[in-house]
């Protein structure tokens, strides 16, 4: 219930969250699912709406500054204020530095970096004006650490953790928090069909030596949204396990 009477945007929802949507219970934050396929919005949508929450479906690109305005626009517009902002939008096109193609660079920065700081920029001014904010990004272990062949991948990661912190600083004054969250390797179904050979090798750098839960993710991420958090902003919050340390 701590986040009861809020209303937030969380970007990138459609895909790799179904084992954390049963934690939406009546009270939870109204959600604006932020999400590029319409059909996978549309179907989040209704999950948390048969859960008992309340959740409006936009089909938006982040890295498209226009599109991304007109979001907000539309959010305000349905709810009257936005509380806070998820910024979860991301996938990934692997490849070795000596095989990165510009597309693929410029396409994984577009959404990663630039969307992030598209979501923030767009929020910033209701934000500022009502003295409150939460703003969550999620970042990466790759973010800090690197990998190989995730040359597009590890560095819009660690952009954001520099943009996380920027704008920390720049929006303290209105109390408004920033902070980053930099999971390792998780169940999503996505990882869920990669080899088993890559979870192992993942699973034996890892001191709890098991890949992590969605909903230990979003438990987090929760917090940080949360006014339990108050005192929180330029954080690196990692929830990998150990994968780090």
């Amino acid at each position: 219930m701590r986040l009861r009477d809020k209303k937030a945007i969380v970007t990138g929802q459609g895909r790799g969250s179904e084992k954390h949507r049963g934690k939406i219970r009546p009270g939870s934050a109204a959600v604006a699912i932020v999400e590029m396929n319409p059909a996978t919005g549309m179907e989040t949508q209704r999950e948390v709406e048969k859960l008992g929450g309340t959740a409006l479906s936009l089909a938006v690109d982040v890295a498209d500054p226009n599109q991304v305005q007109g979001m907000v626009k539309e959010v305000l517009g349905v709810w009257g204020k936005i509380d806070i902002l998820v910024n979860n939008a991301g996938f990934d096109r692997a490849a070795t530095l000596l095989k990165v193609k510009e597309e693929d660079w410029d396409a994984v920065l577009d959404v990663h970096l630039k969307g992030t700081f598209n979501c923030i920029q767009a929020v910033a001014d209701h934000m500022i004006e009502n003295r409150y904010g939460k703003i969550v990004n999620m970042s990466s272990v790759y973010g800090k650490s690197g990998a190989i062949a995730e040359i597009s991948y590890s560095s819009a990661k660690a952009g954001l953790l520099g943009l996380t912190k920027s704008v920390a600083r720049e929006l303290a004054k209105y109390q408004i928090n920033v902070n980053a969250v930099l999971p390792g390797l998780i169940l999503t179904p996505t990882i869920a069909k990669m080899s088993e050979k890559y979870q192992n090798m993942f699973i034996e750098n890892t001191p709890l030596r098991r890949l992590g839960r969605p909903e230990e993710v979003a438990n987090v991420v929760a917090f940080l949204a949360s006014d339990e958090a108050s005192y929180m902003t330029g954080a690196v919050v990692e929830v990998s396990g150990g994968w780090n340390m």
